[in-house]
């Protein structure tokens, strides 16, 4: 298997696939026709040597991933609105500009309570224990298994949404067809079906990631003051996220016993927010491959170094 550079998600009765600076989203519409908008995404301070740094490009890759996840899923979901869109351009402009504030403000909000939920409430939660465990570590301890619970917790309770079954069966479409091109096939339905619906690169082992390098993190925070606790929390939530991306960054070029043991709970995990997706599903992730990738070339290329990482 060799590393594409091809990653992507789901998004409503569809998957969008970035491979560089573009992405396509290719949705399966209510009448059953697959329609793909490709668009150029350069970024946060495209260009810039900043971009480049081990441990900051992961806070960046994590910010742009927000803000395309949100966008690609909002463009989804207009297609399922049950108002018809307005063609006049003075109120298209209108509402482009009402929905990017929309848009930002949802993200903002998104992250808030991503934070609180997943960052601030297992730390109050073992809060509560401080009079029992007078260990600094042990509490710690608690807390990131804590974390890591309500992360469990939250994934089992919305993957028993009926809509969002369907996302995560375009999910495992989306994993399916990067799967099937790294591994040197051809990119169609019969390849992409036996194919794995799991991949290092995934969202939910860098989650995953994320709640394991916070508790190692937080380990080591010495201090009296519960306020100055939480403050030293959050700061350091965007190097823990550079870390992540590195961790996932460097599993997803290489393998070996070491980097498969360190993926193993990640994907572990996408068992629950991946579930098997039909040939329509996986015709729509080909489409949107196909929109921003030449797979064609890739498989060619891999077959003349051997197939080698």
């Amino acid at each position: 298997m060799r590393y594409s550079g091809v990653g992507g998600q789901a998004v409503m009765e569809g998957v969008m696939m970035k491979n560089g600076t573009q992405y396509a989203v290719a949705v399966r519409k209510p009448d059953g026709e697959i329609i793909v908008d490709t668009k150029e995404y350069k970024g946060i301070l495209s260009g810039t040597g900043i971009r480049k740094l081990p441990f900051v490009r992961g806070v960046f890759n994590f910010v742009e991933s927000l803000v395309l996840g949100m966008r690609t899923l909002a463009y989804s979901a207009s297609f399922f609105e049950e108002e018809e869109a307005k063609t006049q351009e003075t109120q298209d402009k209108k509402k482009e500009a009402k929905e990017s504030m929309m848009l930002g403000i949802t993200m903002v909000c998104s992250v808030a309570a991503a934070i609180v939920i997943f960052m601030l409430i297992p730390y109050l939660i073992a809060g509560i224990f401080r009079r029992w465990i007078a260990s600094q570590a042990a509490l710690s301890l608690l807390e990131g298994v804590l974390r890591i619970a309500v992360f469990f917790a939250y994934i089992v309770l919305i993957s028993r949404l009926s809509d969002i079954q369907r996302v995560f069966m375009y999910h495992g479409a989306e994993h399916k067809c990067i799967n099937c091109i790294e591994h040197g096939m051809e990119l169609n339905v019969e390849n992409v079906r036996k194919s794995s619906r799991l991949h290092k690169r995934c969202g939910t082992s860098f989650l995953f990631l994320v709640a394991i390098i916070s508790m190692i993190f937080f380990f080591f925070i010495r201090t009296d003051s519960g306020v100055l606790r939480i403050v030293i929390r959050l700061l350091l939530v965007p190097l823990i996220a550079g870390c992540a991306y590195e961790v996932i960054r460097f599993a997803g070029k290489n393998d070996n016993v070491w980097i498969d043991a360190v993926s193993m709970p990640g994907m572990a995990l996408q068992r629950l927010t991946t579930r098997e997706p039909d040939d329509a599903m996986i015709e729509v992730g080909i489409a949107s491959v196909e929109a921003v990738f030449d797979w064609k070339a890739y498989i060619t290329a891999l077959a003349k170094d051997g197939g080698v990482t």
